[in-house]
């Protein structure tokens, strides 16, 4: 029997017992022996570590300038047609369904071939018609690749990574001269190419790229006074359901199945830089 404020050791049981096993199983604190990382934690701390860069890089403070940008919400609120809740859900809604369309095949492509980004960026800016919504892409495309330069990597290896199949081998390489960045570095095809070089798996990769649309449309209503910022995060928490549902029906789809799915959106962002005065570069 264990005295009161004894210590807990295996000559307090009796031998083959299983909490006898147990104790000489771990460590004096507590911790399994053979599991420790070199931090002194358990090995499966390490596995956790990941989930700091995904925070880092879903944080609002990360400067991918994604905050300058409506996606055609300030020229819709102008023009009467977003003015209240539920107006601005059916526009969010709306622009979820074009971005998991129109954007995302850029996205998983760049992801899953970053070797190929110059071309899957070509055929982007060929389809980004719209020349506000072309500019705004663009925009985004060299503020994410900048920040991850400077933030990740040496500005001379980061292209380097990004388009190499091997992104690895590519950073092990002695430096030199940074391959000449993608003709026109538009955001879809860059965020996917950033994620597969940051080791972000292809779905959480895809989640992301949808919660950053999400969370910035939720931002660019609270700056409009559409909303307030509690109604704002009431908001986004209840149609994350549908960011997720879109996400996961449009991540399969390839280049071939690009498409606009709302029209209407499209216009109101085109018109953008005929507002009087405006917030947002678009």
């Amino acid at each position: 029997m264990l005295k009161p404020g004894g210590k807990l050791t295996t000559k307090n049981l009796k031998p083959g017992s299983r909490k006898s096993k147990r104790i000489r199983d771990q460590n004096s604190d507590g911790v399994p022996s053979g599991r420790r990382s070199d931090f002194g934690r358990p090995s499966g701390f390490e596995s956790r570590i990941s989930d700091f860069l995904l925070w880092q890089l879903a944080d609002s403070a990360f400067p991918t300038g994604g905050f300058a940008h409506s996606a055609g919400l300030e020229t819709a609120c102008q023009h009467g047609k977003v003015r209240n809740r539920i107006e601005l859900i059916s526009f969010v809604e709306a622009s979820l369904q074009q971005l998991g369309q129109a954007a995302l095949p850029f996205m998983t492509a760049a992801h899953h071939e970053p070797e190929r980004l110059d071309d899957f960026d070509r055929l982007c800016d060929t389809f980004t018609t719209n020349h506000v919504a072309n500019r705004a892409s663009r925009l985004q495309g060299r503020a994410l690749l900048a920040a991850t330069e400077r933030i990740f990597y040496s500005p001379e290896r980061v292209l380097q990574a990004a388009l190499s199949s091997n992104g690895e081998d590519a950073l092990k390489r002695p430096e030199g001269r940074a391959p000449r960045p993608p003709p026109f570095v538009h955001f879809s095809p860059v965020f996917g190419a950033v994620m597969r070089r940051l080791g972000i798996q292809r779905e959480m990769a895809v989640r992301l790229f949808f919660f950053n649309h999400l969370r910035s449309l939720m931002a660019a209503a609270v700056r409009l006074n559409i909303v307030g910022p509690m109604e704002a995060q009431t908001l986004q928490h209840r149609l994350s359901d549908r960011a997720e549902e879109v996400a996961v029906r449009c991540a399969h789809l390839s280049l071939d199945d690009i498409a606009q799915t709302a029209p209407l959106l499209d216009l109101w962002q085109g018109a953008h830089d005929r507002l009087y005065s405006r917030l947002f570069q678009s």
